[in-house]
């Protein structure tokens, strides 16, 4: 997995590469920790990430619950077919507000 970072003011866009799994989701967690403190508006870019697994899609809901909680947002875009499928498949689509 690849990580890229953008940050403009309060606002955190963050595009994953490759795969978010059980290896690499600490790698993201830690990312987010690292990132994220005066973040209101954070973009997770899915373009060019092929795969999450559950432990990526609880660093996802954990972080989604702190965007929360902190009064910010969270949003995920450029999600593939397949990814969107997860997300449906788990119920996680209604909770990131994915169409």
């Amino acid at each position: 997995m690849e990580l890229t970072t953008e940050k403009n003011g309060t606002s955190l866009t963050v595009r994953l590469s490759g795969e978010v799994n059980a290896q690499t989701a600490p790698e993201l967690s830690a990312l987010l920790d690292q990132e994220l403190p005066g973040v209101q508006a954070l973009t997770l870019d899915f373009t060019e990430c092929d795969y999450v697994s559950s432990a990526g899609l609880r660093v996802l809901l954990s972080t989604f619950k702190a965007m929360k909680a902190a009064g910010g947002s969270m949003s995920l875009v450029n999600v593939g077919k397949g990814l969107m499928d997860v997300f449906q498949l788990t119920g996680l689509a209604g909770v990131f507000g994915l169409r």
